[in-house]
């Protein structure tokens, strides 16, 4: 049985459960690529704080995020949370503060109000409804106008999925991936995020989009000579052909990438 998510023992009363910290170099480059593009103007302005929750056992990832975001605006400040003492010390040793800082906390921010919270592989340990109360503590700790992002992916960062959300819920959803790493893209369905990973069945959206992504794949079949990416290109432009709201564009999807509307996946 799944436990119920709790405080932490300690001063930081952090809320939640460790993860199992496991984490590489470049895993996170896919999320962290589209949130420079899909949040630009909310990274741009003044000094935003930006939350990196439970960045595992090595700070990598973070330090990688914090890189990549001071491209856009050198005066961006990351904050990596985790709940180990260990990790959190682990981080400390690769610190920069104000630019980047790692501290103890979990689905309570530890106090900070960021404009823009990655929280990736962090809810997979949970139940679907256990999952839907850590959006519900992360969404109410954001700065006003804030984002959550949330998803999962594998070792390496090859197969991605991630839910936006704001204050008002869940906003879209994006599939990332590196195309020549599939078979077909049915199978990104293992790193749906925890919302959906339960709902790929018939009779749910979630499953009817992926297999009609699939049946897009099949049909461009004779792309495949070009290359996976072409033939990830054209599969995409078939599905918006056929009436499903993609919401980016074909710069979008040479990266491996396809955003929709969370209304068209939603259980």
């Amino acid at each position: 049985m799944a436990r119920t998510p709790r405080l932490a023992a300690g001063r930081a009363r952090a809320l939640g459960l460790p993860t199992r910290g496991t984490t590489n170099p470049n895993r996170l480059r896919r999320v962290d690529r589209w949130l420079a593009h899909a949040h630009r103007d909310l990274l741009a302005a003044g000094d935003p704080l930006v939350v990196d929750l439970g960045y595992g056992s090595s700070p990598v990832t973070t330090v990688e995020l914090a890189t990549r975001l001071r491209a856009l605006n050198p005066d961006v400040r990351v904050l990596g949370l985790e709940l180990d003492a260990d990790r959190v010390a682990a981080g400390r040793e690769a610190a920069d503060p104000p630019r980047l800082d790692f501290r103890r906390g979990g689905f309570e921010l530890a106090g900070a109000r960021p404009v823009l919270l990655r929280a990736f592989n962090v809810l997979r340990q949970y139940t679907e409804d256990q999952a839907a109360e850590a959006w519900g503590t992360m969404l109410s700790r954001l700065a006003p106008g804030g984002v959550l992002v949330e998803g999962t992916c594998d070792e390496v960062g090859r197969r991605c999925c991630w839910v936006s959300l704001t204050a008002d819920g869940p906003r879209t959803l994006t599939l990332s991936c590196l195309p020549a790493d599939l078979e077909t893209p049915g199978e990104l369905a293992e790193r749906l995020p925890k919302a959906l990973i339960h709902h790929n069945v018939p009779g749910e959206r979630v499953h009817a989009l992926l297999a009609e992504l699939d049946a897009c794949w099949a049909t461009a079949a004779p792309y495949a000579p070009y290359g996976p990416r072409a033939r990830w290109v054209e599969s995409v432009r078939l599905l918006a052909a056929r009436g499903w709201p993609v919401l980016d564009d074909r710069r979008r999807w040479r990266l491996g990438e396809m955003t929709v509307p969370w209304d068209v996946v939603s259980p």
